[in-house]
C-alpha cells in the first residue's frame, strides 16, 4: 500500500522533469548532427586487443555525444553543422607482446598520436553552405598538453584534438 503512492509520486516526477527538457527553448533541437561513415573499417576504436562491435560502439557513441554538445559553442545562431567520421584511430595501441593481461591494455606513448579523419558541411538557417570540408586532424604533441578538464577520461586526447579543430574551424565561423 505505500508503494503505489512513492511509485506514483516517481513517475509523476519523471514524467514531469521530460516535459520541462522538451519545453526547454535553450535546449531545442539539436544544431550539431554526427554520422559514422563504415565505422567497422575505422583503424582503432577498440577497449581491448580483439574488442568487439559493442566496445566500438560504445567508445563512437561517447564521442558522437562529446561532438554534439561541443560543437554547438563555435556556431552563431541558426548554423547547423553536420559532422561525418570517416577513421578514427585513438591515442595508444595495445602491445599483446608484452604477455598476460598486459595484452589487453591500451598503452599510450607519443609513437601512438591520435588521429581522427572528417567531413564537414556547417549551414545557415536557410540551407546556405557557409564552410565545408574534409579534415585529417592528428596532434602529435598530444603527450605535452595538459588535459586537466579530461583527466580521468580514457577518450581525453581525442576530445582535446576535437577542441583544437572545433575551436580554430569556427571560431566566429561567418560567410566566406
Amino acid at each position: 500500500m505505500k508503494t503505489k503512492p512513492f511509485v506514483l509520486f516517481a513517475v509523476l516526477a519523471f514524467v514531469g522533469a521530460g516535459t520541462v527538457l522538451a519545453l526547454d527553448p535553450v535546449k531545442g533541437p539539436s544544431r550539431v548532427a554526427v554520422v559514422f561513415f563504415e565505422p567497422e573499417k575505422f583503424t582503432d576504436v577498440k577497449d581491448a586487443y580483439m574488442g568487439s562491435d559493442k566496445g566500438r560502439d560504445a567508445t563512437l557513441e561517447l564521442l558522437k555525444d562529446y561532438l554534439t554538445m561541443s560543437g554547438v559553442r563555435g556556431l552563431l545562431p541558426g548554423q547547423t553543422l553536420a559532422i561525418t567520421l570517416t577513421d578514427v584511430d585513438l591515442a595508444g595501441d595495445f602491445e599483446p607482446w608484452r604477455g598476460g593481461q598486459w595484452g589487453d591494455v591500451r598503452i599510450v606513448k607519443d609513437i601512438y598520436p591520435p588521429r581522427i579523419s572528417l567531413a564537414f558541411r556547417l549551414t545557415e538557417a536557410d540551407g546556405a553552405v557557409v564552410k565545408e570540408g574534409k579534415r585529417d586532424l592528428r596532434d602529435m604533441a598530444f603527450m605535452m598538453k595538459l588535459t586537466m578538464g579530461f583527466r580521468d577520461d580514457p577518450l581525453r586526447h581525442e576530445k582535446a584534438l576535437l577542441d583544437d579543430w572545433l575551436s580554430a574551424e569556427f571560431h566566429r565561423a561567418k560567410k566566406n
